[in-house]
Order: C-alpha cells, then structure tokens, then sequence
C-alpha cells in the first residue's frame, strides 16, 4: 500500500500560483507581453493557471505555448505550440510542475537557447534538491529535500489541486 503524504493542498496551490504570478511581473515590469512556456502536461496546465493570476493582477499580455519533450528520449526534437517567430526578443518563462533530476527543464532550456531572447527566466511548483543537471527555478512555489525512491504527485485537474508525496 503507498502511503500519501500531503505535501501542499489546493489553497496553498493557489496561494504559490499567485505569489509566482506576481514575482513573474515583477521581473517583467516593463514588459507588454511574456511567454509563459509550460512543459506538456502539468507544467502546461500550471502555466494556464499562472496566465489567468498574471492577468489579473498586471498589465502584461500573457501568451500561452505549450512545450513537447519527450521524456522518455530528450534528446528527441522539442515541440512548441508557436513559432519561434512568437517568442524571438520576448521575455519567456519555461514552467514545469516539479523540477526533479532537472532532465526535462535543461532540455527545454536548450531548444530556447537557439533562439535569441531578451529574458529567460524558469517555474516550477516543486522544486526537488537531488539534480542530475545543473538547472535551477528562478520562480519556485516550494523547495523540498527528498530521497531518490520517493515520488511527487502534483494533481492540478478538477477542483481540488494537490501536491503529494508517495
């Protein structure tokens, strides 16, 4: 039987997606429009979430890409749902749920580095501190130390969000 250990529950989940959203601003103040560029499929849906706060609470235009990486082989080509042409010059902030070995964010980070930007910034949900790869979150909800055999679960579908430990 695993064991679920409540790492975050949906208000704090709110309250992390708000104080990032903020801090997003914050280093895009004079900026019109920000790509908010979420890693398929939870690190897109949170970048979603990140986009309606940022909405709210700033002048900024937030333009929603969705990222492909294949997980399994990273080394395969990197998808966005916008050209390259959408987020040449632009500020972009990869999201992902959970930085955990660091494999998917550096790959991210690589297909963006081929296109000039004016700022690259990175968000994560859950930072884990065992890394393979030397990539950190500029934004983060919350950082964790955990052991290698553990599992961090971040729901973010239906009405009630929730982080997770197994």
């Amino acid at each position: 039987m695993t064991v679920k250990n409540n790492i975050l529950n949906h208000n704090e989940i709110n309250h992390k997606i708000r104080r990032i959203a903020f801090q997003i601003y914050e280093n895009n103040a004079n900026e019109k429009e920000v790509i908010l560029a979420g890693i398929d499929s939870n690190g897109y849906i949170f970048a979603k979430k990140l986009k309606a706060v940022l909405k709210k609470v700033s002048e900024i235009d937030p333009i929603l890409c969705k990222v492909s990486i294949d997980k399994k082989n990273p080394l395969s080509e990197v998808k966005t749902s916008i050209p390259e042409s959408d987020y040449k010059n632009k500020s972009v902030v990869l999201v992902d749920d959970v930085l955990n070995s660091g494999t998917t964010l550096i790959y991210g980070v690589k297909h963006f580095l081929n296109v000039p930007l004016k700022q690259f910034k990175t968000a994560v949900l859950v930072n884990r501190n065992h890394k393979k790869y030397p990539v950190k979150a500029d934004f983060k909800g919350i950082s964790l130390s955990t052991s290698l055999h553990e599992h961090i679960e971040v729901v973010l579908k239906g009405d009630q969000f929730e982080v997770y430990l197994e």
